[in-house]
């Protein structure tokens, strides 16, 4: 399908496969989409700075990703964002052509407008969450349907300010939403006077009912006052975009005595408390689209607002806005819009560059001709490697670990690996990241890959929630599977992957399972084990994990990451498992009691756990420290010995008084971990145990439960 996307100042038209569908989501044919004029050029003069000119402007980035991950790694994201092709748009219309589980009030073949930043892309074919489709009532066409986004952030603007019938309201800025703004306005009986500095939106917007257009040339300070019998606006919303503070000191100085100002648009904010103090005047800031925005339970898992408590929120707005255009009180093609085909994206951005700009800019897709049953998937090219007996991979989920650290790993490995496939929710993602590793395909169907004989193993890199469902698929398609821990955030699926193995353990070939716990595979874990391997007494290991605070809106919490100790403690459990070579035995675990929503149980936690061979270990794991002290440090203690790990960049052991060994250099094993799934799968053994990942799983579960009823 074709997709519009951003690049180094310019927008082009691709090819990119057709995304995939979630069960709360739905997939529209898109028949219409609106460019934002500021939004657009933000994206456009954003996406034309040099890299090296961002680099100076977050010097701190620079420094954190180097002292984290080594220069390799900086390099590494630098090309990347150099290759980067940005998605846009975020206002479209089409028609239902697939609807996903969850979904039961939508139909295929409804007509639909659709909202969303992450979502209502200027493309062919677009997935939506429910909460952010509304269906086109009758008599509204596609092309204004497509403007619903826009419409709604006007309409929610305007419900800040809480005009009454009969007052007079000040719009400052007669773009495309200060448009809809006197529009609606004047729909809701109010007088309505419009500020801009080009004459020809003054006077279209006086054609459309606006009662007073005023250029700033003929504002003085009493003007506003003398059209309003000496009072002074009731309200002033905001709409326009200016780095100046003297926009909102203008708009104070309009208002009557305890009238209200909204701003909607983006403005400089030096307030002065001498414009409003004395008046008593209220200012809001308008978010958007409405009460939802920026809520991911809202916005992607479909959990609505009881419209008793949150009477309009952005779908109701989105609702609104649509009934609006239906009952003609708005007019939005009347506002003569430019209109392209998807196919003239450079032209239309082209359009947006120039002085006199369009009010908006209209994308149509009347020559939609792509199959949603055969655009999943894009073929590059089909290479047969040289060395037959190469590991034929492919990477499920591109986010940002795959492409910071498996990606570049596999290709260092080229010698190991061809990476045949990638396969990634959204297209853009696998179409820049499949051409910079040259790739032989890339799909939005994981389906394609398992189906895929050549293939020999896939890497799971997606959120965790899809990890232990993706892995058990994966295992029964007789793939080997490097799987991003956890393994699994399911007892069930846990049970299942153990089942899976039960009942293929008298067959001849049996594909690997290998959970990637990386640090086992570090420099520093594998000299651990050597020098403890011939101990003569159990060991103790105390582990410090200072994880750093992540906000509780954050998927890692939710139930796609499944909270902090099956997401990440995990690690350390198995590298306590990997050290002792040896069952558990018994498990305890204490969290902090928080005494507010900032923190959650399993953010502050200690854990300690013995294991049949006499050794015990225990994990502080805590989002209360400061980033200024290494995340990971571990102290293990046996046979006369102190082994002292900092943070996965030093090492030292002590004897007594002296040190035996001081290792420095910064090594989590990830390289490593690929080279132990290699030689895994040529000599048929597995790098981890079967019972060591279960084991794993087990112990975190256990501690989950321990938490949570504590």
């Amino acid at each position: 399908m074709k997709q519009i996307v951003i690049k180094k100042g310019n927008a082009l038209s691709i090819d990119v496969p057709i995304p995939s569908l979630e069960s709360n989501q739905i997939l529209v044919k898109v028949k219409s989409s609106c460019l934002s004029i500021g939004t657009e050029s933000n994206g456009l003069k954003g996406s034309s700075i040099p890299l090296w000119r961002r680099a100076l402007n977050s010097p701190k980035k620079v420094v954190d990703v180097i002292s984290s991950h080594g220069t390799k790694s900086l390099i590494n994201k630098l090309k990347e964002k150099n290759a980067e092709e940005a998605t846009t748009g975020y206002s479209a219309s089409g028609v239902i052509v697939k609807v996903g589980s969850q979904i039961k009030d939508l139909s295929v073949g409804d007509f639909v407008a659709c909202s969303g930043g992450l979502y209502a892309y200027h493309a062919e074919y677009i997935c939506i969450p429910r909460n952010l489709v509304n269906k086109i009532p009758k008599d509204v066409e596609f092309e204004s349907a497509a403007t619903v986004t826009l419409g709604a952030i006007a309409l929610q603007g305007i419900r800040r300010a809480k005009p009454t019938l009969g007052e007079t309201f000040v719009v400052i800025g007669l773009g495309f939403i200060g448009q809809l703004s006197v529009q609606i306005l004047g729909a809701n009986g109010c007088q309505v006077i419009g500020i801009d500095t080009d004459k020809k939106r003054i006077d279209l917007a006086s054609s459309m009912g606006m009662h007073r257009g005023i250029h700033p040339d003929e504002l003085d300070k009493d003007l506003i006052r003398r059209l309003t019998n000496g009072y002074g606006a009731d309200g002033i919303i905001i709409t326009a975009a200016s780095s100046s503070s003297e926009i909102i000191s203008s708009a104070f100085n309009m208002c009557r005595k305890k009238g209200r100002v909204v701003l909607v648009g983006d403005v400089g904010l030096n307030l002065r408390r001498s414009d409003f103090y004395a008046k008593e005047l209220d200012f809001f800031i308008s978010t958007s689209y409405g009460p939802g925005r920026y809520d991911g339970l809202y916005e992607e898992e479909g959990l609505d607002y009881p419209i008793g408590y949150v009477r309009w929120t952005e779908n109701r707005n989105m609702e609104a806005y649509l009934k609006l255009i239906q009952d003609k009180k708005v007019d939005v093609l009347g506002l003569a819009p430019m209109k392209f085909k998807i196919e003239e994206a450079t032209e239309a951005y082209d359009a947006i560059k120039k002085s006199e700009k369009p009010l908006f800019i209209l994308l149509n897709y009347t020559n939609n001709n792509s199959s949603e049953n055969d655009s999943h998937t894009i073929i590059f090219q089909h290479k047969n490697p040289k060395n037959p007996d190469i590991i034929k991979v492919a990477l499920i989920g591109v986010g940002t670990f795959a492409r910071t650290v498996h990606l570049p790993n596999l290709h260092r490995l080229k010698n190991k690996y061809h990476l045949r496939a990638l396969v990634s929710r959204t297209g853009p993602t696998a179409k820049v990241v499949g051409t910079q590793y040259n790739v032989d395909y890339i799909t939005t169907n994981y389906q394609e890959v398992l189906s895929d004989e050549s293939i020999d193993s896939v890497i799971i890199s997606t959120r965790h929630h899809l990890h232990g469902s993706l892995t058990l698929k994966a295992l029964q398609a007789r793939k080997h599977v490097l799987v991003e821990k956890p393994l699994t955030l399911s007892q069930d699926e846990l049970m299942s992957i153990q089942k899976f193995y039960v009942d293929e353990q008298n067959s001849a070939e049996v594909p690997i399972l290998m959970t990637g716990y990386n640090r086992r595979f570090s420099i520093y874990a594998r000299r651990m084990k050597e020098i403890i391997e011939n101990r003569t007494a159990p060991f103790i290991l105390n582990y410090k994990m200072n994880a750093g605070y992540i906000p509780m809106d954050h998927w890692v919490h939710g139930n796609e990451g499944g909270g902090r100790n099956l997401g990440e403690a995990c690690h350390i459990y198995d590298l306590f498992t990997f050290l002792s070579n040896s069952k558990i035995k018994t498990i305890s675990a204490h969290a902090i009691q928080p005494t507010n929503a900032h923190y959650t149980k399993n953010d502050n936690f200690i854990a300690s756990m013995s294991f049949e061979d006499g050794s015990i270990a225990s994990l502080t794991y805590t989002a209360l420290g400061n980033k200024q002290v290494p995340k990971e440090i571990a102290e293990l203690y046996v046979d006369g010995k102190i082994i002292y790990l900092d943070d996965y960049k030093s090492m030292k052991i002590y004897k007594g008084n002296e040190s035996l060994e001081n290792i420095q250099i910064q090594d989590k094993g990830s390289n490593s971990e690929l080279l132990a799934f290699a030689e895994g799968i040529n000599k048929g053994e597995w790098a981890i145990p079967l019972w060591q990942q279960i084991q794993t799983s087990e112990i975190g579960f256990t501690i989950e439960k321990i938490l949570s009823e504590n």
